[in-house]
């Protein structure tokens, strides 16, 4: 929080009666408030913007710092209004290494994450590290953890009573990621988040896939303001036009921006107005080779998004929607210095990058040392559980049945799960996963120590013909999970994990052929964006080695667990049926 003299500087600093740490002259600013093109220099004090005009020269003394803008455009730091940056498998002080030097100054997120394995007062190691780094996290507390229903198993729960306590603190800037099915069932918990942010005017953040008609209408009766899940562009100016701020996702897997943008270029421009930006899951190696946020701005123009306009959607509009314009989103006295520099509006390249009115990259060059801190033992001792064995992952029935029908969660895509029931063998009392009928086993199992649950169910449209594969960053639960055709293999997978405090790990014929540590939380990693991409390449190449043909196996293996995907999904609790909101049986019938 600004002291009060640090209040009266920056007042001082605005008059010009305290010098400019920084100017950058010379450059064409792209005003996304009254989206002009004009000439400007840009006065920077501390960590705000003091002056924007066509002459700075009475905040410039000797000991200014001048930044020559020749030829470029000023543009705002851009803010990605939604993602669950501890799906990156970097750690904050990576993840914002990679994606500042793209122009990625703010992100909006609920560390949700990190929040089911160490609780609320965990992060507090959490918003220490953020405070050191040039980039700025507009947190939301989530609506409740955990998000699945039914409800799985986390290290710590999220209620109503939390809410009425973090939303009237400042850190605290609205509900993060309230799904459809929480207000459908009239959660308390839920009701009693919403009109604890209500109580202090903080934006309520939706999450409602596939919902239209009466659905959404019951959904925007609990006052979300913004959405991030469209599935179509129908979907999303439906949206729009019902009073939602809708966001775009372009995540490593989950690619709706070229669906999405038709609202825009094909029904009305308009929309673009209470349209914002956000990647939602992304990995390192995605980031390196594409970029973040500039991506999207690119992708938009070339969709024929006016440049001004695609810009506006990745700064102004969503810095609107999350009421931070105070602080972001344009470049204008009194804000939040974060600032770029790029080639022009169209091509989108950008080449100096100021945070927090730190220079960060200078033509794309690193000019800071991203160090991350010392870890404490509380968050990286977090997988709590014992050894286990092959029969642990054994589906068992009784030991004269022959043959089983079962209810298989068949993967169409990263984000829809549908039922396929498939016939197969029993052998001495065990159903037996089947390559040939594509289908493999899953286990779901809770690592906290809290309950001991263990979860087993089928998997199709993997392609996996040997071997397994597990992971401990599995959102929304981050709980072990691990798929496979060789329960043998299958544990291996799981012990080198619990071992290990956490990752992702490749398993053939006894061997790990694979493995990523993740030792933080058993989610994320302290490696440099560059080491984990080729970790993340190495993991997938090994994944080929088991058959699939899966895109990428690890992220769909980690996806399993989340109950919002439309139909199916394995939780530590059991098979999940979410349009029925319960439990289902996989077994489907016997015959001996």
């Amino acid at each position: 929080m600004t002291t009060l003299t640090e209040f009266e500087d920056y007042i001082d600093a605005g008059a010009a009666a305290i010098s400019a740490d920084i100017v950058i002259e010379n450059g064409t600013l792209v005003n996304v408030d009254t989206a002009e093109y004009y000439k400007a220099n840009i006065a920077i004090y501390h960590e705000r913007i003091v002056a924007v005009d066509a002459d700075v020269t009475d905040y410039i003394n000797e000991d200014t710092r001048h930044i020559d803008a020749t030829g470029k455009y000023i543009v705002p730091g851009m803010i990605d209004g939604h993602i669950h940056v501890e799906c990156s498998k970097l750690s904050l002080t990576r993840f914002a290494q990679a994606v500042v030097p793209h122009g990625t100054t703010s992100i909006v997120s609920g560390l949700d994450e990190y929040i089911s394995v160490v609780g609320l007062d965990g992060l507090t190691e959490i918003f220490d590290e953020l405070a050191k780094l040039p980039m700025k996290v507009f947190w939301g507390l989530p609506y409740k953890t955990p998000y699945t229903i039914p409800e799985s198993t986390v290290a710590y729960n999220v209620t109503g009573e939390d809410h009425e306590k973090y939303q009237a603190l400042p850190q605290t800037y609205g509900v993060w990621e309230t799904v459809r099915e929480a207000i459908q069932t009239k959660d308390e918990d839920t009701l009693r988040a919403i009109l604890a942010a209500q109580k202090y005017h903080k934006p309520i953040f939706g999450c409602s896939p596939m919902a239209t008609g009466k659905d959404l209408n019951q959904f925007l009766m609990s006052g979300v303001h913004i959405d991030h899940e469209s599935y179509s562009h129908e979907e999303f100016l439906e949206k729009a036009r019902k009073g939602l701020h809708v966001v775009i996702r372009e995540s490593s897997v989950t690619k709706f921006l070229a669906e999405n943008i038709r609202a825009i270029t094909e029904n009305t421009a308009n929309v673009a107005r209470h349209t914002s930006f956000c990647t939602d899951d992304v990995n390192a190696h995605d980031i390196l080779a594409h970029g973040h946020l500039d991506n999207m701005v690119r992708l938009a123009i070339q969709a024929g998004v006016n440049p001004m306009t695609a810009i506006q959607m990745a700064t102004i509009n969503g810095a609107e929607a999350y009421h931070v314009d105070d602080q972001v989103g344009s470049v204008a006295p009194g804000k939040q210095a974060d600032i770029l520099l790029i080639d022009d509006p169209t091509n989108f390249n950008i080449e100096t990058v100021i945070s927090k009115g730190e220079v960060v990259t200078i033509a794309g060059e690193e000019q800071v040392s991203f160090i991350p801190p010392k870890r404490s033992e509380s968050i990286q001792n977090t997988i709590h559980h014992a050894e286990l064995t092959a029969d642990d992952f054994a589906y068992h029935v009784a030991d004269d049945v022959k043959q089983a029908v079962v209810q298989t969660i068949n993967s169409i895509g990263p984000f829809v799960r549908k039922r396929l029931d498939v016939t197969l063998p029993v052998i001495d009392g065990i159903v037996q996963p089947s390559v040939e009928n594509n289908v493999a086993m899953a286990s779901v199992i809770e690592r906290y120590g809290v309950n001991g649950n263990h979860a087993r169910g089928f998997i199709s449209g993997w392609s996996i013909k040997r071997g397994a594969i597990a992971t401990t960053m599995a959102p929304d639960d981050n709980n072990l999970v691990v798929a496979g055709v060789d329960a043998e293999d299958m544990a291996l997978a799981a012990n080198t994990l619990i071992t290990c405090g956490g990752g992702q790990v490749i398993v053939v014929d006894g061997e790990v052929v694979s493995l990523l540590e993740l030792p933080i939380a058993g989610i994320n990693t302290d490696l440099t964006p560059q080491k984990l991409a080729q970790k993340e390449l190495d993991l997938k190449e090994a994944a080929q080695r088991l058959g699939s043909q899966l895109p990428d196996p690890l992220f769909y293996l980690s996806f399993l667990p989340i109950t919002s995907i439309p139909d199916l999904a394995l939780t530590d609790g059991g098979n999940v049926d979410y349009p029925n909101l319960k439990y289902f049986d996989p077994i489907v019938s016997l015959q001996k």
